[in-house]
C-alpha cells in the first residue's frame, strides 16, 4: 500500500507527464498542418512517391495515437488518485509493485495480471481519434 506522500509524488508526476503529453500532441498536429505535408504531396508523380507520401502521414498518425493512448492512460491514473483507488490492480484488487509504478505511474495492472490482459486481449485496438 502506498503511503500519502508516495501517492503525492505520483500525483505530481502524472500531472506533469499529462502537461508533456498535451504539449506533444499540439506541437505533432501543428507539424501535421505545415505546408511540408501539403508540398510533398503536391510534388508526389508517381506511385513509390505517392507510397512515401501516405508512409509519412501514417507515421504521423501512429503517433498521435501513440501520444492520446498514453494521454487517457494518465488521466485514468489521475482519476484512480482522486478516487483512492491508484497503486491498486483494477483486475485483482492487488497493490501494484512500487517498482513497477516507477517505471510507468500510470500503470493500472499488477505485472502479472497485465501480461495476463495483454494475451487474452490481443489484437483489440480502439479507435482513440
Amino acid at each position: 500500500m502506498l503511503s500519502p506522500a508516495q501517492i503525492s509524488e505520483f500525483k505530481t508526476i502524472l500531472d506533469q507527464r499529462y502537461q508533456e503529453l498535451r504539449e506533444e500532441i499540439r506541437k505533432v498536429l501543428l507539424e501535421s498542418d505545415k505546408e511540408q505535408f501539403q508540398k510533398l504531396a503536391g510534388e508526389v508523380h508517381d506511385r513509390e512517391e505517392l507510397s512515401v507520401a501516405d508512409l509519412l502521414v501514417d507515421i504521423n498518425y501512429a503517433e498521435i495515437d501513440h501520444l492520446l493512448k498514453e494521454l487517457h492512460e494518465t488521466e485514468d491514473a489521475l482519476r484512480r488518485i482522486r478516487e483512492g483507488r491508484y497503486g491498486i490492480c483494477v483486475d485483482t484488487g492487488e497493490s501494484i509493485d512500487l517498482e513497477r509504478l516507477k517505471a510507468y505511474p500510470a500503470a493500472k495492472r499488477t505485472l502479472r495480471a497485465q501480461t495476463i490482459y495483454e494475451k487474452t486481449h490481443a489484437g483489440e485496438t480502439h479507435a482513440s481519434l
